[in-house]
């Protein structure tokens, strides 16, 4: 679960706690995450049960033990490098977050797709390889333990121990600050919007 500050309109995310799904491999791109076929859905709503949707499934269409099926209710993910790589499709990081994804640690992630998870409130903390490599063979042999990602301080904590990482200076920003979701900032400053509009001169009717 997100910390997610005093609950304003646009909720500030501080911290992310719970449990690990571990994803190895490096160069995961956009089409493994969110098959190219299921881009026609007409809303993201179904996303998260098409997240890795052939990866999780064996030559019969039957479910593998692919982690997407193995830790099911984990919501911070840990990958290796250049994750989310490949086409800029929103759909990716939707799918992420509608399967339980809150939080993603790395070794590094391609830069559109983690402007997009910044945009969704997931956040992407890099670390270095041997890091992320104990993180997911910890979360292998302990797979309920608790994990928790500190967005302010930048840290991944686990197992009594903390390890310092990365999150981009816009998406710390933007969590802490409650703006990452643009749209909902538009809505909530609505009439402020309408009044600099209607000041604009070549806005008239």
């Amino acid at each position: 679960m997100s910390d997610d500050g005093d609950g304003a309109a646009v909720p500030a995310i501080r911290r992310v706690a719970g449990t690990g799904v571990p994803l190895r491999g490096d160069d995961i791109d956009t089409d493994q995450i969110l098959p190219a076929r299921f881009l026609k859905a007409v809303t993201f709503d179904d996303m998260g049960e098409y997240a890795f949707y052939d990866q999780r499934r064996d030559a019969d269409g039957e479910l593998n033990d692919h982690p997407f099926n193995e830790y099911q209710g984990a919501n911070v993910l840990a990958v290796n490098d250049n994750f989310g790589c490949g086409s800029s499709r929103e759909h990716a990081p939707q799918g992420l977050m509608r399967w339980g994804v809150e939080a993603i640690v790395g070794e590094s992630f391609a830069e559109i797709f983690q402007d997009n998870c910044k945009s969704l409130g997931i956040a992407t903390l890099a670390v270095d390889h041997e890091d992320a490599v104990d993180l997911q063979d910890f979360i292998e042999a302990n797979p309920d333990a608790g994990i928790e990602v500190d967005v302010r301080a930048e840290t991944v904590r686990y197992d009594g121990k903390t390890v310092d990482g990365d999150v981009p200076d816009a998406m710390r920003e933007a969590l802490l600050e409650g703006i990452w979701d643009t749209t909902a900032v538009m809505r909530t400053n609505l009439d402020r919007a309408k009044e600099v509009n209607d000041s604009l001169p070549y806005t008239d009717d």
